[in-house]
């Protein structure tokens, strides 16, 4: 006859031996419900972030040029989907939330990176651009060091038209630089001698995106300023 001390050591081996299947059962059902749709749209997003620098090292331009745009403005487009998807489906998540921001920020910062070496570095987009990159630095910065108060920190409907204003300007400036490879390379077209002035297309795209680009700038300083009045009550030092 079993002893109930027996009993009781099965008891106790029993539970040790099936808590590990029920952590793991539960840190499975929690993998499968972040690998939602939404989430692998911004998974993707943040992925595409460094593809866009790659195409320029494995493609010969125009074809890196055309590449990286359109791997852009497929990436910006799920910026939009992904949110909606899951304010939709209900399933919004903390993994969204929290990698979301971060795959904007690395869309952005890369693809501005790219667009400024390969414009020759013109001080017009040189400027405009410093400037966005100096805000997402500080505000990445300032959400980190507020830590569990960075909730204060919330993106904004302005920080997401900031966001909108940089990947039209960003996708445009794609376009100027391809077309100005392309025209760079090309013959003279019959007649082009005949026009006192002659506009390229890719002088018209260019210069749209540099407007639009100032233009995302300076959505951009203001959502910064934004964000540091926000903070400014958590940066004083207690007496």
């Amino acid at each position: 006859m079993r002893s109930a001390g027996c009993t009781s050591c099965v008891d106790i081996a029993g539970a040790h031996a099936l808590r590990p299947l029920s952590e793991t059962v539960g840190l499975g059902y929690a993998f499968r419900m972040r690998w939602t749709v939404p989430n692998i749209l911004t998974t993707m997003r943040l992925l595409a972030a460094p593809g866009v620098a790659v195409m320029f090292l494995y493609f010969n331009r125009p074809w890196a040029d055309w590449l990286a745009l359109a791997l852009f403005v497929t990436a910006a487009i799920t910026d939009f989907f992904d949110g909606y998807l899951a304010r939709l489906w209900k399933q919004e998540s903390r993994y969204g939330a929290m990698l979301d921001p971060i795959a904007d920020k690395a869309m952005v910062v890369i693809a501005i990176m790219v667009i400024t070496g390969y414009s020759g570095m013109n001080p017009w987009l040189i400027l405009p651009a410093t400037v966005i990159l100096f805000r997402e630095v500080f505000v990445s910065g300032l959400r980190e060091f507020l830590g569990d108060k960075s909730h204060h920190l919330k993106v904004t409907r302005l920080a997401k038209w900031k966001t909108t204003a940089q990947m039209i300007a960003i996708a445009v400036l794609f376009l100027g630089t391809g077309l100005a490879y392309l025209e760079a390379g090309r013959p003279p077209r019959a007649g082009e001698g005949d026009v006192p002035v002659n506009i390229s297309h890719a002088a018209v795209a260019n210069w749209i995106g540099l407007a639009l680009i100032w233009a995302a700038a300076g959505l951009t300083a203001v959502t910064g300023w934004d964000y540091l009045r926000k903070a400014a009550p958590f940066l004083k030092d207690t007496p």
